[in-house]
């Protein structure tokens, strides 16, 4: 809802306009017809003017998340990791929101990555592809074939049920049967647009989705993982490896995650390590609830802050104010280990998208 402004010096009967007033009467007989509707700040604009740019570039982001989450496909390959209660969710709430979830067994994604030929052209080009995206160069060259097979069947399955986002469970068959951790998989994933999450953290990849459509850039899933000295607004937001390389400082460095290492080595190459760019970001997840969808977002930025270089993983320090007090309102409200982050400051456009127009229930953590 757009309406023009008054101007100090045109008062007169001729020039005086009534669109302060009468955009409340659109509005109210919008409301009376129960028709959704965008109204932004301030009450009255020009359209000439960067207030109304602003205005127009934040409605198309409302638009993207809008449209892009009415109705898509997002796959779940493999069953929850029986001890991650914490990312459980209702199949059939999403789908009432228009969330199609197609499931497959992790021992049909094993079968198609063994009936891959070491010589398959299309593995050899996404070897050479993960080659170009990050520093592989101390990956024994089986499990680096292996990586290459495993995202070709992950690309056949995303072309097949036209996948718009997925998650993926990432241990510990994977480590321990294909020798491999798919971290930079979900990485390279991210960077092409396609919403990854690990862990089977479904409700991750559906925020994280949301937040890509707002930004149109990468997102991702990270753990809330540690604190940062005695900062209290600063908590160091981490996960194995699978940040879009976009979202960090350089170039990863594909790792044996030492995790798997510890008591299995060789079972783990994959961890994409690196570090976390600064840049102002917008964080969220959500849940399903009693056939609801209940979500929240807030805002921060990631610091140049160090983290010491034995820090494993693709980590960074992220500064969020009153952050303790948020922290207590999502453990209060059942919210999980993860949250998702994205470039940019767009919990507005996330708010307005997800209860205006796609029916969400909304946790406000900053009240």
């Amino acid at each position: 809802m757009q309406a023009y402004p008054d101007e100090i010096g045109k008062m007169d009967f001729a020039h005086r306009r009534d669109a302060y007033c009468g955009k409340f009467s659109v509005t109210d007989v919008f409301t009376q017809y129960r028709v959704p509707f965008t109204v932004m700040k301030p009450h009255v604009v020009h359209p000439l003017s960067p207030a109304f740019a602003q205005n127009l570039k934040d409605f198309a982001a409302v638009c993207r998340v809008v449209n892009g989450m009415k109705r898509f496909n997002v796959g779940c390959i493999g069953a929850r990791t029986t001890a991650f209660k914490t990312v459980r969710f209702d199949e059939i709430t999403l789908q009432k929101y228009g969330i199609n979830v197609e499931s497959f067994d992790l021992s049909e994604v094993f079968f198609k990555v063994g009936n891959k030929a070491d010589d398959d052209e299309a593995v050899l080009a996404k070897r050479e592809r993960l080659q170009a995206y990050t520093d592989c160069s101390g990956v024994p060259q089986a499990n680096m074939l292996t990586l290459a097979k495993v995202a070709v069947v992950l690309d056949e399955y995303i072309e097949a049920y036209a996948l718009d986002a997925l998650t993926l469970r990432c241990w510990n068959e994977m480590e321990e049967v294909l020798r491999i951790c798919p971290c930079v998989l979900l990485s390279e994933l991210n960077d092409r647009g396609i919403a990854a999450s690990c862990e089977i953290d479904m409700c991750s990849a559906l925020t994280m989705r949301a937040m890509q459509l707002a930004s149109e850039q990468p997102t991702a899933v990270l753990d809330w993982n540690n604190n940062y000295g005695d900062a209290e607004d600063k908590v160091i937001l981490f996960h194995c490896g699978p940040v879009a390389q976009s979202l960090m400082t350089g170039k990863g460095t594909v790792t044996e995650h030492k995790m798997f290492a510890k008591g299995d080595p060789g079972s783990g190459w994959g961890s994409n390590e690196g570090r976390i760019r600064p840049f102002d970001m917008t964080f969220s997840n959500c849940q399903t609830k009693d056939g609801r969808i209940v979500v929240y977002a807030s805002e921060g930025r990631f610091t140049e802050d160090a983290i010491e270089e034995a820090f494993f993983g693709c980590g960074g320090v992220a500064e969020i104010p009153a952050l303790q007090d948020k922290l207590i309102r999502l453990a209060r409200g059942g919210f999980k280990h993860h949250t998702s982050v994205g470039v940019g400051h767009m919990k507005a456009v996330l708010q307005e998208a997800f209860t205006t127009y796609l029916g969400y229930d909304w946790v406000d953590i900053d009240a």
